[in-house]
């Protein structure tokens, strides 16, 4: 066998089996301008993804605009699972526009929404599944700990809008306090603050400002303890490999 069958099998399986890494590693240099629009110019879409009246006829150039929006939440879909937190954590950074920290750990499946509006401060960890919309922005503190399918809606629709549209509320960012513990199958909802060294129970939905230190659980999420307020850990971004 020839070096050069040699090579061009090992290029096959390495396609193969690491086809979002070869994806995003092609499509990188096709998306950054996209992101780098969205952070100089802001959005120019409506905010829930909608279209708006005038622009529902044919139009080349809004056809094109859709169809490189779409490709680009396709892009962030396929990086979500791209197995390399090294390659994950650069294309977050230097590609989406997304302040993301020394030691912080991003896992698998992800899903990450206007990721130039989130930042994420040193050392935290998001758990796999989770769910940032930062359309109106999400600021994590340092070494805050998000256990899985984790979702933080920084935006929704009106239900008493008549054409059931998002931008008819003031909706502001959500913001995480160093030390916060965020449950599993937790839901907060924007323009929360949640307090330094909190913790979210499982399950439950935040619709208000929690106080530092406080143990909230339930639908709607209230108090129903306090945590110890002499935290003292600090993470250093040790991962699982691969995932």
């Amino acid at each position: 066998m020839s070096l050069i069958t040699v090579l061009l099998v090992i290029f096959v399986a390495f396609v193969v089996l690491f086809r979002n890494v070869s994806f995003v590693i092609l499509s990188s240099p096709f998306v950054m301008p996209f992101f780098y629009l969205k952070r100089r110019y802001g959005r120019e879409e409506n905010r829930d993804g909608s279209v708006n009246a005038d622009e529902q006829g044919f139009s080349l150039f809004q056809t094109l605009k859709r169809l490189y929006s779409g490709f680009a939440a396709y892009y962030l879909y396929r990086l979500s699972y791209t197995p390399s937190h090294h390659l994950r954590n650069f294309a977050y950074r230097h590609v989406c526009g997304m302040s993301l920290c020394a030691d912080a750990v991003i896992y698998y499946g992800t899903e990450v929404r206007e990721p130039s509006r989130i930042s994420i401060g040193r050392g935290s960890i998001i758990g796999d599944h989770s769910i940032l919309d930062g359309r109106n922005g999400i600021l994590v503190g340092e070494n805050v700990v998000f256990a899985s399918d984790v979702k933080i809606w920084t935006e929704q629709h009106d239900h008493r809008d008549p054409y059931f549209r998002c931008a008819t509320q003031e909706h502001g960012a959500v913001v995480i306090g160093d030390r916060a513990w965020i449950g599993s199958h937790t839901v907060i909802l924007h323009s929360v603050h949640i307090g330094e060294g909190a913790v979210v129970a499982a399950g439950a939905v935040v619709t208000h400002d929690v106080p530092p230190y406080a143990i909230v659980a339930g639908i709607p999420a209230k108090k129903v303890g306090e945590r110890n307020h002499d935290l003292r850990y600090s993470f250093t971004g040790e991962h699982r490999h691969f995932i």
